[in-house]
């Protein structure tokens, strides 16, 4: 009997710290480009990501902001949370409804994911300014002070935002109810040269 409890203990145990080290969200080298020549020029002097990465990234960012840009009921909400001349209609950017707007993209960021260097691939995500003039993602999970830079990020700052294309525009009442957009229990990052 004893040796059976000595058994199930260290499997407990065991099971104990596989939880514990599978908590920690996995970290992983991004970088964030204010614009898709930015990313290839730094490709070009040995950067964290190739040329053809940069394209994908860059893509990928553009595809997220039509689907899962923020949109507002007038450009006015939309200015008081992404600051003045830094929003256009969806009609502009996303070819939809002249009558809803959205921040305009501000740069991108490209994670190095888990598997690239066995042929895994770069994620990315679309950046936009907050009206505290710093940057924000998608989902207004993660803010940055800038949108050039590299740091160490959590993976799950990659994580695929929920769409918005198709659903209502925040109005000024939601944007606050959230406490403004980018400003809500989010994580904030900084980059490094």
């Amino acid at each position: 009997m004893r040796k059976r409890s000595r058994t199930v203990a260290l499997t407990l145990l065991g099971a104990a710290a596989f939880t514990v080290a599978g908590c920690r969200e996995e970290q992983v080298d991004a970088q964030a480009f204010p614009d898709l020549a930015s990313c290839q020029a730094a490709a070009a002097q040995g950067g964290l990501f190739t040329a053809a990465e940069c394209n994908q990234a860059f893509a990928e960012a553009e595809t997220l902001h039509v689907e899962s840009a923020p949109r507002y009921d007038s450009l006015e909400v939309c200015e008081e949370q992404h600051g003045a001349g830094n929003c256009g209609s969806e009609a502009q950017q996303a070819g939809g409804s002249g009558s809803i707007f959205m921040p305009l993209l501000a740069g991108y960021l490209i994670g190095s994911m888990l598997g690239r260097a066995t042929g895994g691939m770069a994620a990315s995500q679309p950046m936009y300014r907050n009206a505290q003039g710093g940057f924000t993602n998608a989902s207004g999970t993660t803010n940055f002070g800038s949108n050039a830079g590299r740091a160490q990020m959590g993976a799950q700052s990659f994580a695929r935002p929920a769409a918005t294309a198709g659903q209502p525009p925040m109005t000024r009442a939601n944007a606050a109810s959230r406490g403004g957009f980018g400003s809500s229990g989010g994580t904030r990052s900084s980059f490094g040269g």
